[in-house]
């Protein structure tokens, strides 16, 4: 009998696995954004990894089990028992696609300049739709700044930084802080709210005279504007800008359509007096975060802008 149940459970358990890998997609890679886009940018060349002797790492670490799925960060900190700020990073894929450990690289860049960096994962549209991973990015939040001595954190110094449908994510977390309407129980006593947000390429207005939003976003948000009209506007960061938005740096490519919104929201913070700033890849593709000669610069802008803000520099 109890040879039984541990066969029935270690089955329960790999047909979980399989079940959320059967959900997996795998459409966009560093490698075939690079297929891609060399059509048209035959200079580019994908980032190398470098090592850095003063880093250290942890990777796949638990921040939150539902039921049996469990979500995982990657974590980068100098080994220097020193605080530092926190950067969150969120990667891309269209809400449906793209993995955490896309964002090793910048992680680590960012974090050899005295930050303490966090890869999320989080759960895609073909497993769970909106608001799902935003719940599960804000229950990140709020694990590093439970575990803030582990992971050498200023709880009160956080940065949430986006690529692409990552960006829409950073600058929504970040225009609903304090807001319980975005807010999921996670068992943790700390709040995720975040004191700046850097928006590479993310959207701001899923409805917007700039914005060429369709079936993609129509799957993660659940429905068709004109199905789901509420649920465009409730994702759409333009629309939560408040004095508790923090500071914000938008780099983007020259792309109008992957930063819609970006002006009506800039002239919403300016209403605040809240600081932005705005730096432009010029003759760019879209996911320029993973390809030289803009990565160096798109390190420098948003290094320097969390300098600026977290280090009075």
């Amino acid at each position: 009998m109890r040879f039984m149940k541990s066969v029935f459970f270690y089955f329960f358990i790999l047909l979980n696995l399989f079940e959320i890998n059967a959900q997996i997609d795998t459409s966009y890679t560093v490698f075939s954004t690079y297929n891609k886009e060399i059509k048209k940018f035959p200079f580019i060349e994908i980032v190398k990894e470098r090592k850095y002797k003063n880093l250290d790492f942890s990777l796949d670490i638990v921040y939150n089990s539902l039921d049996s799925r469990e979500l995982h960060l990657d974590a980068y900190y100098k080994k220097e028992k020193k605080p530092q700020p926190a950067v969150i990073l969120i990667h891309g894929g269209g809400w449906k696609s793209g993995n955490k450990s896309q964002m090793k690289i910048f992680a680590q860049e960012i974090a050899s300049k005295g930050y303490s960096c966090f890869s999320i994962e989080y759960r895609l549209s073909p497993e769970a739709q909106y608001p799902a991973a935003i719940f599960d990015v804000k229950n990140a939040i709020k694990y590093i700044k439970a575990n803030a001595k582990k992971f050498n954190v200023y709880p009160d110094k956080v940065a949430v930084l986006g690529c692409s449908s990552g960006g829409q994510m950073a600058a929504l977390i970040g225009t609903t802080n304090n807001n319980l309407e975005f807010e999921s129980p996670s068992g943790i006593n700390e709040n995720a709210s975040v004191q700046a947000i850097i928006d590479l390429d993310g959207i701001l207005a899923f409805k917007h005279p700039e914005s060429e939003e369709g079936k993609v976003a129509s799957l993660w948000l659940g429905g068709s504007f004109d199905e789901k009209p509420e649920i465009w506007k409730q994702a759409s960061a333009l629309n939560h800008v408040s004095a508790s938005t923090p500071p914000i740096l938008f780099i983007n490519s020259d792309m109008t359509r992957f930063h819609a919104g970006r002006t009506d929201m800039i002239s919403k913070l300016n209403s605040y007096k809240i600081y932005s700033e705005v730096k432009n890849i010029s003759n760019s593709p879209h996911s320029f975060w993973f390809f030289n000669p803009w990565f160096q610069p798109m390190v420098k802008y948003t290094v320097d802008f969390l300098d600026k803000i977290f280090k009075n520099k």
